[in-house]
């Protein structure tokens, strides 16, 4: 890996360089930072190419800063050996400011979403096809999957509830419905995970990363993940602040009403993929710091679901597995970790 570094570096052989292993960010991928003659810094990935997204990373990262959305510059890409070399942009992400005061965070957030708002309107038509790989883009299979998965690793796996329980059959109308009214609303390309560990800071700016399950679908699934974060804290009145400056960037393509409607109910889907992998990372993958993250996650989807009249089921589905997290004396221990 140094031997690779050093020539994507233009390093030469006297120069000392050293390794550092960092905290990995999931996904099967391993990150180093990189430090020589004690000025230079850049950051190392390997990565699992048997998880298919991430081998799409380097090459959508191009893209992004072809068209002018802040992200680290990829030095070098080999994808024999599964090694990026790209710029270090530091330590410092969105959810190190959780604790600072709001305008600090808003002016962060501010930056943040018209960053998105830029991407989501990156027109369909113009994306390189030819050159760029995506994951397949949200539809009926995917958000089924994402329901799945709630229910498998949360509800069962978490909570202790079994599938039949609850009309089953009641509860899939109601959330198959939601996914139907989602994928009628507009089609954007959405970075998929943006939570407040995936924007770095650098220089008081925005950078996304994290980016390779990047993919077409509803641009509210990223305002969900962003504004109803379980890493971060946000009152109704600081939500709403944000909620309504990326309103306006929109030119108010939908009328204010329509606007949050979508904004709740793609919140609902979001809240329960990320319920769902702090189930599967937790339980299954024995790595219980994700479990730290259930009591707000769980609380961020009660919220969401009392703006959504039309899932009286699902709703309480939620005050049952309330009451079960409640009985096992769940506690949140840390506000770190990784989704």
């Amino acid at each position: 890996m140094i031997t690779f570094a050093r020539e994507a570096l233009g390093l030469s052989g006297s120069v000392s360089v050293r390794l550092s292993p960092l905290q990995g960010r999931g996904s099967d991928r391993v990150y180093y930072r990189l430090n020589w003659n004690g000025e230079g810094s850049a950051i190392l990935a390997h990565y699992d190419p048997n998880r298919i997204e991430n081998t799409y990373y380097a090459d959508i990262a191009t893209f992004l800063r072809d068209i002018q959305i802040p992200s680290p510059r990829t030095i070098r890409h080999d994808p024999a050996q599964c090694l990026i070399v790209m710029e270090d942009l530091g330590d410092r992400d969105l959810w190190s400011f959780k604790n600072e005061p709001w305008e600090t965070r808003q002016t962060l957030y501010r930056k943040t979403l018209a960053i998105v708002h830029r991407l989501h309107s990156f027109p369909e038509k113009d994306f390189p096809i030819n050159r760029v790989r995506l994951m397949e883009g949200f539809g009926s299979d995917l958000y089924r999957w994402e329901r799945n998965y709630f229910r498998d690793h949360f509800v069962k796996g978490v909570c202790g509830i079994a599938r039949e329980a609850f009309l089953e059959q009641e509860l899939e109308t109601e959330l198959a419905a939601l996914a139907g009214r989602l994928g009628g609303s507009a089609r954007s390309l959405v970075h998929r995970d943006l939570q407040s560990q995936n924007v770095l800071i650098c220089e008081g700016e925005s950078f996304l990363i994290d980016f390779q399950g990047m993919r077409f679908g509803s641009p509210f699934y990223d305002l969900g993940s962003l504004l109803c974060d379980p890493y971060v804290d946000f009152s109704d009145e600081e939500r709403d602040q944000l909620l309504f400056f990326y309103h306006a960037l929109s030119k108010q393509e939908l009328d204010q009403a329509s606007f949050l409607n979508y904004f709740w109910e793609a919140s609902v889907q979001r809240l329960m993929q990320a319920l769902g992998a702090y189930g599967f990372l937790g339980v299954k993958k024995g790595l219980s710091a994700f479990l730290d993250h259930i009591p707000s996650g769980l609380r961020n989807l009660q919220q969401a679901v009392a703006h959504v009249p039309s899932l009286p089921r699902f709703r309480e589905l939620l005050r049952v597995c309330q009451t079960a997290i409640e009985q096992n004396g769940w506690r949140s221990r840390r506000n770190g970790g990784k989704q």
